[in-house]
């Protein structure tokens, strides 16, 4: 059973890694309950494995497993220490890879049902964040979905860009209840 978080205790982690590393954090707060929850609702039991890149804290992963996802079937890719070390204690049975998402076809067989990324994409450079995408896509089984979400009104990705990994996104919903709010989009391969 995960350990429960204080909501204080997750508010100062973020606070000190924001100013110690501000680029990685790349946000003001950490995600909200309702934005997790977006995040997670495309997914369930029927998923199978699970791979979420950047999680922070932890707040979209409490919300993966309970979607009835069991820790076995849950992968993390966290790059902060400081955080991985937090989830590695909260979510007991959860496997967790302190490397940047773009390494997860080294790591993870291509079985994967779903990415959930919280990763500040649009933060990074374009060539970063098709690298991450990709990785995604090589992980998931041909009909895997990747969520993401962004806090302007653009895709993850342009047009070509998605173009050029032959994928397409939808967007979903649009979380006012976070801080900034946040557009949730998932990502598919084209043909599907």
């Amino acid at each position: 059973m995960p350990r429960k978080p204080s909501m204080f205790s997750d508010l100062t982690l973020f606070l000190k890694q924001a100013v110690l590393q501000p680029k990685q954090t790349s946000s003001l707060a950490p995600s909200s309950r309702a934005l997790a929850q977006a995040m997670a609702a495309p997914i369930g039991p029927q998923t199978g494995p699970v791979v979420e890149f950047g999680p922070g804290t932890g707040t979209i992963t409490k919300a993966i497993l309970e979607r009835n996802i069991v820790p076995q079937n849950l992968t993390l890719f966290e790059m902060n220490p400081a955080f991985a070390e937090a989830l590695h204690s909260r979510y007991p049975g959860v496997a967790i890879h302190t490397t940047g998402a773009q390494n997860a076809p080294d790591l993870i067989p291509a079985n994967v049902g779903a990415v959930i990324s919280g990763l500040p994409l649009l933060s990074m450079p374009r060539e970063l964040r098709r690298d991450i995408v990709a990785a995604a896509f090589n992980i998931l089984r041909p009909d895997g979905i990747m969520v993401q979400f962004t806090y302007g009104q653009n895709a993850p990705l342009t047009d070509d860009g998605l173009a050029a990994l032959g994928l397409r996104a939808e967007k979903t919903t649009k979380i006012w209840g976070n801080f900034p709010p946040a557009q949730v989009y998932i990502l598919r391969r084209a043909g599907i």
